[in-house]
């Protein structure tokens, strides 16, 4: 307990402390307070803070007549940042929304450094986002769409400002980013283009690589005369399959040359 409270304070609490013995049993349920899980109590005795850290979670005990609580929720609070038009790097005016976690680290700072730590951890948070994105290019602002702090003396700023105030900006991330319309038809366009080129380069290599198969069966089919005949027949085989109909095709005379010197007639032929 603070030994500051000076003669008349001292006297003031030992008053309460008589007043609690002789009302007994029934002040003990004035005396009496719970905290939550999730809650710690800060105490104020004659409007001094208490020395020792926040009271909870559980049961402890004040005097009724002296002391005033505040409960301060330690869980973590998210909220988030309105659409704030910020500058990047590369001159491009873009509209960024986001969302902060944050909790309370230090319950007696929270009370007593800062009248609403909620506001102010708020404002903080949309001035730090547009200084911090500012420093970065459009084109990193769109590939780190969940971004979070990292380890730089800037943008640390956010949490090294709310320590005093015993708040912990546990993260800090983009919802979404809002282009220009104008902007959007030029990157879309870009797009396209970028597209179309890979789209033109990958049919340029099939073929490619469709010549030089051509180029490579031309030079089996040259070395043997008879794999042109097998190649003619496997066409007229898979035609047959696929349509059914009558093909009619001339036999080339090659074939029948063995048939042709072996007869007697064979001078009747050319």
């Amino acid at each position: 307990m603070d030994g500051s409270f000076g003669l008349c304070g001292w006297l003031i609490i030992i008053f309460s402390v008589l007043l609690i013995i002789i009302t007994l049993p029934f002040s003990i349920w004035a005396c009496m307070k719970t905290v939550k899980e999730y809650e710690r109590s800060i105490i104020f005795r004659l409007g001094r803070i208490l020395r020792g850290e926040a009271r909870g979670p559980g049961l402890f005990f004040i005097l009724p007549c002296t002391d005033s609580i505040i409960n301060v929720d330690m869980r973590t609070i998210t909220f988030d940042i309105p659409l704030q038009e910020v500058l990047t790097k590369d001159s491009v005016t873009v509209s960024v929304e986001g969302v902060v976690y944050y909790r309370v680290k230090n319950a007696k700072l929270v009370v007593a450094n800062i009248t609403n730590a909620d506001s102010a951890t708020r404002l903080l948070a949309q001035t730090t986002l547009r200084n911090v994105l500012g420093t970065k290019s459009l084109a990193e602002l769109l590939s780190e769409l969940l971004w979070r702090y990292r380890t730089g003396t800037r943008e640390l700023s956010l949490d090294v400002a709310s320590e005093a105030w015993g708040i912990k900006v546990e993260r800090v991330e983009i919802k979404d980013v809002k282009l220009p319309h104008q902007l959007q038809k030029a990157m879309a366009a870009e797009a396209e283009a970028a597209r179309e080129a890979r789209a033109k380069v990958i049919t340029a290599y099939g073929e490619m690589n469709a010549s030089r198969a051509l180029k490579e069966a031309s030079l089996v089919i040259a070395e043997s005369p008879a794999a042109l005949q097998l190649r003619y027949l496997q066409t007229l085989n898979t035609i047959a399959a696929e349509k059914n109909s009558t093909i009619i095709f001339p036999l080339p005379m090659e074939m029948f040359a063995g048939f042709v010197r072996s007869s007697p007639d064979a001078k009747a032929f050319p």
